[in-house]
């Protein structure tokens, strides 16, 4: 019996199956508690079928210090004119600056369209092969084989969320927060043309007067292209003028404007605790 068990027909079958297959064809050997009795006594009570198991994922934990160090990007969906239909809006943001550095509107999701965003964006900025980060999720164009041959060739070091993990992708969610929280943001798209217009308006607005709190209230566009130091020097000579005029006002303490942004983390390491 226990060769029988063993044999290639039942080697992945529940000894109930086993019993129902034999008693089907009229032979009866002995009963299913019999047959997990002798199964138990060699240690083969068990989870017989082949089961997936699924890898322990490493979090991310990117951190930027510049620009161009790390870019996270991630596809949003807009709804078009009618119930079902959507445009695709792919966005690459610089996690330091809050830059957008690329995006597109398109009516697919896929990586072949990633591509030329992609390529243009690098060009742009002048990236260096080695420098850059780019951080997604795990959706379809972020793993393809594409995309993966695309970034090695350009010398750009992959980094993914753990699976079910929204929270390791912070920088893409809160932009796209950002954007479809915006007064003018229509429900629906009556064309992919009127889906770009809004977003050529938008993308502008944001990066070069969108004042974010997330980087000392200053534009994108401020800290991505190396003015944080001017600025924040005049924002405190406003300050310390209006200090000079009124100090009854600022409890004899010279006020100063937000800090400076000096580095910007995906998930920072949590410090262990002493003993």
């Amino acid at each position: 019996m226990l060769d029988l068990l063993h044999a290639p027909r039942f080697a992945d079958q529940a000894p109930a199956e086993i019993y129902a297959s034999l008693l089907d064809e009229g032979v009866y050997h002995c009963s299913i508690r019999t047959m997990y009795r002798m199964l138990g006594q060699n240690g083969e009570v068990r989870e017989r079928r082949q089961q997936l198991r699924h890898p322990a994922y490493q979090k991310p934990e990117l951190l930027a210090e510049r620009p161009n160090e790390v870019w996270s990007w991630d596809i949003t969906k807009l709804m078009g004119p009618t119930k079902w239909s959507y445009f695709y809006l792919y966005v690459i943001l610089d996690i330091f600056s809050r830059r957008v550095v690329g995006w597109c509107v398109a009516d697919a999701e896929t990586a072949a369209l990633f591509r030329p965003l992609f390529d243009d964006a690098i060009a742009k900025h002048n990236v260096p092969p080695g420098q850059l980060t780019l951080h997604a999720d795990r959706g379809g164009p972020m793993k393809a084989k594409a995309t993966a041959l695309l970034l090695a060739d350009l010398g750009v070091t992959r980094s993914h969320n753990r699976p079910h993990t929204s929270n390791d992708n912070p920088f893409s969610e809160s932009h796209f927060k950002t954007l479809k929280y915006q007064p003018q943001f229509p429900q629906r798209f009556g064309c992919i043309e009127d889906a770009r217009s809004f977003c050529r308006t938008f993308f502008d607005w944001y990066n070069q007067e969108h004042h974010h709190t997330g980087i000392g209230l200053m534009t994108p566009d401020q800290v991505h292209y190396g003015q944080t130091d001017a600025v924040h020097a005049a924002r405190q000579a406003t300050l310390a003028i209006a200090f000079r005029k009124t100090p009854e006002r600022f409890v004899n303490k010279l006020p100063t404007p937000p800090a400076k942004p000096t580095a910007a983390w995906i998930n920072p390491p949590v410090p262990k605790s002493r003993a």
